[in-house]
């Protein structure tokens, strides 16, 4: 026995003590444009201060997002309004201060980059507000996660879509999550959030935001692509997700990201 296990030691010391440096030569494609426009009218204001950012795809080693400066955005109604997104120096945030929100508006979305026009044409969505929230101290599988219910009352007889975002002040985490009113029709129904490290006098930000049918189909796609709570190999691999946003110079070289506008109502809770 004592033979057998020095030979055990001899075998795994090489092991233990060599490691070797394995370098990745990755593909890389050429820099496609990503649109994050999401434009929201907040409850209670004018709406009328709203941002758009354009940055590129990078390798997936890359430490830096890059952003797509020099690009001219505009944005025009159904009453052929234009707004102008002017540019903030180099940083690829452009920023307009007279936007002007209607009601299941139409929004026409023109950005001019590198030759290439991109368009994208989208509703600004209505919402309900969020009536209350109710809290649960001992949820989850231990019993130590705080559940939070935000609840508001689905419109009947219209298919809504709803974006629900929380936000933990302190740490400006977000957890987002797309409903649907397929079986609450016309009910007051809750969104839902769970988290194990939230305390009493902590502030949760929840924002709920009306999208159309395409952008929560979009947004659900995305958010099962991206959930880390399940790794299964026999799962569906991830996919590019096209969002609304069109090349009209050239459809190949297809942008990333998505137009939407909105109507939003912010509730800010105090955790109990």
């Amino acid at each position: 026995m004592k033979k057998l296990k020095y030979i055990l030691v001899f075998c795994l010391l090489p092991i233990a003590s060599c490691q070797d440096v394995i370098e990745l030569d990755l593909n890389n494609a050429e820099p496609r444009l990503v649109i994050d426009a999401s434009l929201d009218w907040v409850k209670g204001t004018n709406g009328n201060t709203q941002s758009i950012q354009l940055s590129l795809t990078a390798p997936y080693f890359d430490q830096t997002v890059p952003p797509a400066s020099g690009a001219t955005v505009t944005i025009t109604d159904s009453n052929n309004n234009v707004f102008n997104f002017n540019e903030l120096e180099n940083t690829g945030i452009y920023n307009n201060n007279n936007f002007l929100p209607v009601l299941n508006g139409i929004y026409n979305l023109t950005i001019l980059y590198n030759n290439e026009t991109y368009t994208a044409t989208e509703t600004l969505t209505p919402v309900v507000p969020i009536e209350f929230v109710e809290q649960k101290n001992d949820g989850g599988f231990t019993g130590n996660e705080t559940e939070i219910k935000a609840y508001y009352n689905d419109p009947a007889n219209i298919e809504n879509f709803y974006l629900i975002e929380f936000i933990i002040i302190k740490n400006n985490s977000i957890n987002l999550e797309v409903y649907d009113d397929e079986f609450t029709d016309g009910n007051q129904i809750f969104a839902f959030f769970s988290e194990e490290g939230l305390k009493a006098g902590d502030e949760l930000r929840i924002k709920s935001s009306g999208i159309s049918e395409r952008n929560f189909e979009f947004l659900n796609i995305l958010s099962q692509q991206t959930d880390d709570e399940f790794g299964d190999p026999f799962e569906t691999q991830p996919a590019t997700v096209r969002g609304n946003c069109i090349n009209q110079t050239n459809p190949s070289n297809y942008p990333l990201g998505y137009f939407r506008v909105s109507e939003s109502s912010i509730f800010v809770y105090t955790i109990e």
